[in-house]
């Protein structure tokens, strides 16, 4: 009985020492040895000694088994890479587009590498955009040929980022749980959302990563948002393993343990190394100010600009070159407005001689003065012509500073201030060039059911028509077009026929010497991928010859090799968007 008394004392003090480890919100699953300890000394020691202790113990023993347990996970996760030598990482069936899981296993690397260095050139349209974001997003296997895996993603997060639809991008990163295999598009994604002061948006990334974070950066970043969500004993718990494991980063503990509240004050040293370290730097001093220059990386510029942290262009005097001309590179990168940049140009005071012969007159200013003046003269104008010549001439100047986006918006506005029919023709290309592109797509379809392209059998490719029912019109169309002599088929209709046929409509014999096929313009590069199955390298292919244009401004012979591509690799949904582009009359 005496024993059994004993052992039930000792029980309750497991049990005492137990809850208060559980409210200290750091025990774990270790056992404590209290069997030697000494009861006269616990007696003597105080309760708040107690807890501190216990809480170091907990502490300690939670970094040991947080270290252990990523080891474990860093085993299974090893294991995990080995066991899968081929993976997949995307958004889209494949199916949805008609491609397949294979469509990079065939292609050869060293023309994937070529094609994407090529691509990486271009300012893709829409319309190739969109095709490369399907074909680098369907799920597939990585092309294992004269090319490795890590070069494959580095072209994946390449063009991800340049594209820079962060919508895209988050969606990709957390279906797929990739944050480590594309580290840098996930640093990209969280410091663009920094960059516009949107913190809560970049710490909730972390919050969907289910893997542990290797990446050093982004882990410094993870641990900056749980004590943004208030979780500063986990943050400290991780510092803690990170210093265990030789972490040392002064800059940032110091802002840290500021956030921490360990310090009152913290060193008011601003670091453009990175974002996170810019805004720790900001985050921590009442007092901040700082005054960016040409040098100042563009997300610093793009994070005091969302911050309300720049000077106001109109306090600058007119004198002062230097930040003028810093003002004119953030306007080109989109940190300062156009419209405050412009207001500021009005500013400048020029002769009435000066204004009358502008065109030579800038020439003998500085760059700056000459783009204040060319604009203020275009302000002035009215003649479509000269105002054409006048727009041309400071895009240029723009241009020939490496600051053309700084010319964007209110060159736009300006063009839209000219209908297209006073263009003059040796201005054609530069105003389609840089007017507004939204105008195609406002147009509504027009049917003319006296041209095949443009008739309403048309609608076929938006899934409004039977097999059976295409078949019986397309004939009849073609039974009276073979009877009126002065019709003949255009390229367009013929892009149209070879598409249906291509998707096993039957057409009669007897229309067949209505046209040839000129197999000499498929560009033999291309055949031979579709040949081999290269269908992921010879979609590439496809995105590089639309390029930088969109598809209804192509020509129609490029135009039908592009079609008869799509056409042989049975990739219907992305042609039938691309002809509905293309056939169709629009007004």
């Amino acid at each position: 009985m005496k024993i059994l008394k004993l052992l039930n004392k000792k029980n309750l003090s497991i049990i005492i020492i137990f809850l208060l480890s559980l409210i200290s919100s750091f025990a774990e699953d270790q056992p404590v040895d209290i069997w030697n300890i000494e009861k006269k000394k616990i007696d003597n020691i105080s309760d708040k000694k107690i807890l501190n202790e216990k809480k170091e113990i907990a502490i300690k023993n939670s970094i040991y088994d947080m270290q252990e347990q990523k080891t474990k996970d860093d085993i299974k996760l090893d294991q995990k890479l080995v066991s899968k030598e081929i993976k997949i990482a995307g958004l889209y069936d494949p199916e949805e587009y008609g491609l397949n899981i294979n469509m990079w296993l065939n292609s050869d690397g060293a023309k994937l590498v070529n094609l994407f260095e090529s691509l990486d050139k271009f300012n893709l349209s829409n319309d190739a955009s969109e095709i490369l974001n399907i074909s680098l997003l369907t799920n597939a296997y990585y092309p294992n040929n004269n090319i490795t895996e890590k070069e494959f993603l580095k072209f994946k997060s390449d063009w991800l980022i340049k594209n820079s639809n962060y919508e895209l991008i988050e969606e990709y990163l957390i279906k797929n749980q990739v944050f480590n295999l594309h580290s840098e598009l996930t640093r990209y994604l969280v410091d663009k959302y920094l960059s516009e002061s949107n913190v809560k948006k970049s710490c909730e990334i972390f919050s969907k990563i289910n893997v542990p974070i290797e990446d050093e950066y982004l882990s410094k970043f993870n641990l900056y948002c749980l004590i943004n969500y208030g979780k500063n004993e986990e943050a400290q718990l991780i510092l803690d393993l990170k210093k265990e494991l030789g972490f040392e980063d002064e800059y940032y503990e110091n802002k840290i343990n500021y956030l921490f509240g360990y310090l009152e004050e913290v060193d008011k040293e601003i670091s453009q190394e990175s974002i996170l370290k810019f805004h720790l730097a900001h985050r921590t001093n009442p007092e901040f100010s700082f005054e960016p220059n040409k040098e100042t990386p563009k997300l610093i510029w793009k994070y005091l600009s969302t911050s309300n942290l720049l000077y106001n262009i109109q306090d600058i005097e007119i004198t002062d070159i230097d930040k003028i001309s810093t003002i004119e590179k953030a306007t080109h990168d989109k940190n300062y407005k156009e419209e405050e940049l412009f207001q500021f140009y009005k500013r400048f005071q020029f002769s009435l001689d000066q204004l009358l012969n502008t065109k030579d007159a800038y020439k003998s200013l500085t760059p700056i003065e000459g783009r204040a003046l060319v604009y203020q003269r275009l302000l002035l104008t009215e003649d479509p012509k000269l105002k054409l010549e006048l727009i041309k001439l400071l895009k240029d100047l723009f241009l020939s500073e490496k600051i053309g986006d700084a010319f964007d918006l209110e060159l736009k506005n300006f063009l839209d201030q000219i209908s297209p029919e006073e263009v003059p023709s040796n201005f054609t290309t530069f105003y389609k060039n840089y007017s507004k592109d939204e105008e195609i797509i406002k147009k509504k379809i027009k049917y003319n059911n006296k041209i095949l392209h443009q008739s309403k059998l048309i609608n076929y490719f938006n899934g409004d028509y039977a097999k059976s029912k295409i078949e019986e019109d397309l004939n009849k169309f073609l039974k009276k077009i073979k009877k009126d002599k002065k019709y003949f088929l255009s390229k367009k209709d013929i892009i149209f026929i070879e598409a249906l046929k291509s998707d096993g409509i039957e057409v009669s014999k007897k229309y067949n010497d209505l046209y040839k096929i000129n197999e000499s313009e498929m560009p033999s590069d291309i055949q031979l991928m579709i040949d081999k199955k290269e269908v992921g390298a010879a979609l590439l292919r496809v995105i590089e010859v639309i390029g930088p244009d969109k598809i209804e401004n192509i020509d129609d012979d490029t135009v039908y090799f592009i079609i008869n591509t799509l056409n042989q690799l049975n990739i219907d949904l992305i042609r039938n968007k691309l002809l509905l582009k293309v056939l169709p009359l629009k007004v």
